[in-house]
């Protein structure tokens, strides 16, 4: 990075990019620019536009609009073959090289070195030794890439780019899957790119790591770019203000929404005690009581998902003890859940949630059928008449159960999924993201539901990235940030402004 205080020209420019796919704007006139040594973050929840800005840059998508300069000459990359052709080099959260080779092989592949018309497999274990040695970095090339950590896998990637290329490179969420030691060594490796004067692009989800390694930041929203800064001139609070969209103000003491007067119980259903997964989520303590609905607040890759996914048995904890109702229990996968009364929809309905080719009855008697056992089916008439009973209630729109539930509206796939595990009975539902990308006539009926639910006794938690939606119908919100849980809020304390000084707090 130039420190003299005098701006260098810069490295990779980009201008009113623009990319529209079919009924979405994915990318609305977006300039960028990267200058030499520099680690530019880019920043935003999901949907805000920082894939695609990469995919345009690597020429994985083609531009509708817009100019991208490479050393300030037009560039056009065709691919991401191209793109590395020109200087670009893309390095994935998924290590896309080939664990069953070498890492020296991974290294040179497709560039092999020959002699006497074969490969010099010694030629490229000396020069791997050799490039990988320059990053700090002493290990055995002559074994699989599989025989080491995520981390050192990262390195080898990012050694590879840069030796293709070495004018840019793009990390994609590289330390999602590191622990602290191993990103302390990629942020090694990183400033050591910055003093060759490589621009480097960064994509990350984690608050402190942009603090701790950007020199410049820029937060995309919906597609539109809202904001750009050198780090010295961005706090932590003006950064998620930027990319939530919301207004942080200095009064705490106005509750923008009343709680909800509904009673609920002191009695804990769901207790966990140091709960963790390495590499997932640090250890915490979380109690849900009957009748109560606890929110889950963050950031995009705080851990919200990851606290879902450990309670429901998705993931295995690998430390902490759950209870459920006092007594200890093995939360070892999601069948075990189940059986104690658990239920869980999903962020992603399509991928985890609803099954298209399915009917919306057979949808609706997934999970009841599931705790009962397949040798205890369920008649088609008990079937048809649970299918109906949930339609009418949650005023799913279909004409008849036997619709193909892909054929439904994105409120109404949700709806289905509620159904689903309401007619199993549960006494536990997590709901992760339950109103995204839903109308607002059914946002507001899915929020009624959620509301009735805790009132009929039935523990809740729920993940939510609409702040406003947290507040509305929390009995206490839960504030998580970079993988950890940073504390409780409570009563009056639950507004946004105080959710989002909490996630910002050092």
């Amino acid at each position: 990075m130039n420190t003299s205080g005098q701006e260098t020209k810069p490295l990779l420019e980009v201008k009113g990019l623009s990319k529209v796919f079919p009924s979405t704007v994915a990318l609305s006139e977006v300039d960028f620019t990267l200058y030499p040594g520099d680690v530019h973050v880019l920043v935003g929840e999901n949907g805000a536009g920082k894939s695609t800005l990469i995919k345009l840059i690597t020429g994985v998508h083609h531009k509708d609009g817009g100019v991208i300069l490479l050393e300030g000459k037009p560039i056009e990359p065709r691919s991401p073959r191209h793109a590395q052709e020109l200087g670009i080099s893309t390095v994935y959260q998924e290590v896309n090289l080939i664990p069953t080779m070498s890492v020296a092989e991974n290294i040179f592949l497709g560039r092999q070195p020959m002699r006497f018309g074969m490969i010099n497999m010694r030629a490229i274990n000396q020069q791997a030794k050799q490039l990988l040695r320059g990053f700090g970095l002493d290990i055995d090339v002559t074994r699989n890439l599989s025989s080491y950590s995520v981390a050192i896998q990262q390195i080898i990637a990012i050694v590879r780019g840069v030796d293709l290329s070495a004018k840019v490179l793009i990390l994609d969420e590289p330390t999602s899957s590191l622990d602290r030691h191993e990103v302390e060594r990629l942020f090694s490796v990183i400033r050591s790119l910055k003093q060759r004067g490589i621009g480097i692009i960064l994509i990350t989800h984690f608050l402190d790591q942009v603090f701790e390694i950007a020199d410049r930041i820029t937060v995309l929203r919906n597609g539109h770019k809202v904001g750009e800064h050198r780090l010295a001139e961005l706090t932590k609070v003006q950064l998620i203000t930027e990319m939530l969209g919301k207004e942080l103000t200095a009064a705490l003491d106005n509750k923008q929404v009343t709680a909800r007067e509904d009673g609920a119980s002191t009695k804990p259903f769901l207790e966990v005690r140091g709960f963790a997964r390495h590499g997932m989520i640090e250890p915490f303590n979380l109690v849900i009581r009957q009748g109560e609905i606890v929110g889950l607040a963050g950031l995009l890759g705080s851990g919200r998902t990851e606290i879902a996914h450990l309670i429901f048995g998705i993931d295995q904890n690998d430390q902490g003890e759950a209870f459920v109702k006092g007594e200890q229990v093995n939360l070892s996968s999601p069948r075990k859940a189940i059986q104690y009364g658990f239920g869980l929809c999903p962020e992603d309905r399509k991928v985890e949630g609803i099954i298209g080719e399915l009917s919306v009855r057979e949808n609706i008697i997934l999970a009841l059928q599931a705790r009962m056992g397949w040798f205890n089916y369920l008649s088609r008439q008990k079937q048809d008449e649970l299918a109906t009973q949930m339609i009418e209630a949650l005023h799913i729109v279909t004409p008849d159960a036997e619709k193909p539930v892909k054929e439904l509206s994105g409120g109404n796939q949700q709806k289905v999924i509620l159904a689903r595990w309401l007619v199993s009975n549960p006494e536990f539902l997590i709901l992760d993201e339950p109103t995204r990308g839903i109308d607002v006539g059914a946002h507001a009926e899915i929020i009624q539901i959620i509301k009735r639910l805790a009132q009929e006794g039935k523990a809740m938690m729920i993940i939510s990235s609409e702040l406003a939606e947290i507040v509305d119908y929390s009995d206490r919100v839960v504030v998580l940030r970079d993988r950890k849980k940073l504390g409780e809020l409570e009563g009056n304390e639950i507004n946004e402004s105080t959710i989002m000084q909490a996630i910002a707090a050092n």
